[in-house]
């Protein structure tokens, strides 16, 4: 049941998607398997040879004759036995390096397609998984995978053809002993689906503990400023040594399952030199088996012991895998909602900025009431259009439907008269430029973060762009100006330091249509004054869409749109809101105490 809801879910199974997966390896790994296969019936050379010496040149009357007259058959068996020994090694060990090169190769191929898909995944995936659970998906998850590929097989494949060489060996020599031994075989497999069918859930379990614990660590690294603000340290150690008790827990039950069963699987493994030893024995007093023929038995015995034992390790690993792998297919298979549509139209590489909005409403997959409610206005090239409101408005949520973060349920966006829907993203988003008030700064220098959106930029066009931000005075205070790696997450600059080289990375892609979430709150009024002289005289022409707490931030725009509760309530001037007596004029009362 499980399996075939698998298959209605993926496209492939766990094991051809592997197959996919090893596109340019498929030959070496056929070739590593068929190794494999040869070096385990190799296995068979050194208990034939030396049940060809024991009967000929050790037990019976005749042996010490028989040596005399065919002492170069003696050396010519022992000179096989090392011979056949010396190549088996010599396969082995280039059978394990292509099992390890295929491996790498496949963990390469997936973790590249995975990172892939998650960069190209749209706003939604990212609410839906967490951080540390993706990343459990490409460094844990996958490296089961590669052991999959690397070793589960290699044994299974091991298990397999020496069982079967060895069973057909013995069935050659004495059917009757060979049955003797190999009636133990069902009972062991009996053993090893029982333990199966009680260990699968358990790794899944365990990999989803796993994912929690990853996700607490990264959370709290992450937010380490809060943690020590709220002098919280004991409070999160405390919750994730219970996270770190919960995933040992879990492990160790999950170990105990394999340990309540390897000594049965030991014991019955254990049980074939008995068996051998008691009718063996039985059968050499009675003339029904040669010495030479009780050796190559009791040569081969492991050969049927040992894959006995391994095939419990190999039914853990397996279960192991099966529990990530599904975790990494659903990601490999995942497609973002948020597409480029079949009938896109094709645009000018710059665009001229003419944003608007008809009749447009949103509501998030997961809510219960829309948060935009019946939008419509219009951005005309050049324009400035601040948008106001008291927190939780739908502010934020508009502007992410302009660059498609996430799609309208209803009405249309359109840019230069072409619905969004029908531009191609990269297109559209390439004409963009975005700043918020929460920045990210990679872990890199000042210069490559204002580059981000364009590394074919100069110096001097990035000193420009930072003058536009009014970040190049504090920027050239630093001891190595552009050139000085901001920590991660911009750590070591001030909020309003961030924000200006923030607003600076949208400028340097000369959009055009810019858009600042808030972008200069944290900002004082000199600069934040500078900063809106600046933007009136860009090089290039653009549409600006800004959403402000300030008056001073937004008294100068074109059009100013008060939102409440989703929905536009005041629109105008400066001077026409202040007019209307409204929500706008009683915040320019507020704010500067008129």
């Amino acid at each position: 049941m499980k399996d075939s809801l698998l298959e209605l879910k993926f496209p492939r199974t766990r094991l051809q998607w592997l197959w996919d997966n090893m596109e340019g390896y498929r030959a070496l790994y056929v070739l590593v398997i068929i190794g494999t296969v040869v070096y385990n019936m190799m296995q068979l050379t050194v208990p034939y040879f030396s049940s060809q010496i024991v009967d000929r040149f050790l037990s019976g009357s005749e042996a010490r004759e028989y040596y005399v007259l065919h002492r170069s058959e003696f050396y010519g068996l022992v000179t096989m036995m090392i011979t056949f020994t010396i190549a088996r090694c010599i396969i082995v060990y280039f059978d394990c390096l292509g099992y390890e090169k295929v491996s790498q190769g496949v963990l390469f191929r997936v973790r590249n397609y995975l990172y892939d898909k998650i960069q190209r995944q749209d706003m939604k995936f990212y609410s839906t998984y967490r951080t540390g659970d993706l990343m459990t998906r490409v460094t844990g998850d996958l490296d089961a995978v590669r052991h999959m590929v690397a070793w589960v097989v290699r044994m299974v494949v091991e298990a397999v053809s020496l069982i079967t060489a060895t069973g057909i060996y013995f069935f050659i020599m004495n059917w009757k002993m060979a049955i003797c031994l190999m009636i133990v075989a069902p009972l062991i497999l009996f053993i090893i689906l029982k333990f199966k069918m009680e260990v699968a859930p358990m790794h899944a379990l365990l990999r989803e503990k796993l994912a929690g614990m990853n996700t607490m660590a990264q959370e709290n690294i992450s937010g380490n400023r809060v943690v020590k603000a709220f002098a919280r340290e004991d409070y999160e150690i405390e919750n994730f040594d219970e996270c770190n008790k919960d995933f040992r827990d879990t492990n160790k039950r999950t170990a105990y399952t394999w340990l309540r069963y390897f000594p049965i699987i030991e014991t019955t493994a254990n049980m074939l030199p008995v068996i051998l030893l008691l009718i063996g024995g039985l059968f050499l007093i009675a003339g029904q088996m040669t010495m030479g023929e009780f050796v190559a038995f009791s040569g081969l015995t492991w050969a049927i012991a040992n894959p006995m034992r391994q095939l419990g390790n190999i039914m853990n690993e397996f279960q192991r895998f099966s529990a990530a792998s599904i975790k990494v297919m659903e990601i490999y298979y995942s497609e973002p909602e948020i597409v480029d549509s079949v009938d896109c139209v094709d645009m000018p590489e710059r665009f001229e900025g003419r944003i608007e909005f008809k009749n447009v409403s949103f509501q998030y997959s997961d809510g219960k009431l829309p948060v935009v409610k019946n939008i419509s206005f219009e951005a005309k090239p050049g324009q400035t259009i601040a948008i106001m409101g008291e927190t939780g408005c739908g502010k934020t949520s508009l502007i992410h439907l302009i660059p498609r973060f996430y799609e309208p349920t209803n009405g249309q966006i359109l840019v230069d008269g072409v619905d969004v829907s029908k531009i191609k993203l990269h297109q559209l988003r390439g004409n963009i430029g975005l700043a918020t008030q929460d920045v990210l700064l990679y872990s890199d220098t000042i210069d490559g973060n204002i580059a981000y959106g364009d590394q074919n930029i100069t110096r001097d066009e990035v000193i420009r762009f930072a003058k536009y931000s009014q970040a190049a005075d504090f920027i050239a205070k630093m001891p190595e100006g552009y050139e000085t790696i901001v920590g991660e997450r911009g750590v070591g600059l001030s909020g309003g330091q961030k924000q200006r080289i923030s607003l600076a990375r949208a400028l340097a892609v000369r959009p055009s249509i810019l858009i600042l979430d808030d972008t200069t709150s944290a900002v004082d009024l000199e600069t934040e004054k500078a900063i809106q002289e600046s933007l009136k005289d860009l090089d290039f022409e653009c549409t600006k869409i800004i959403i402000a707490q300030r008056i001073s931030t937004t008294k100068d725009a074109d059009q100013i749109l008060i939102m409440q509760n989703g929905e536009i309530t005041e629109r105008g001037t400066h001077e026409e809101l202040i007019r209307q007596g409204g929500y706008y004029a009683e915040l320019v009362k507020l704010q500067v105490g008129a």
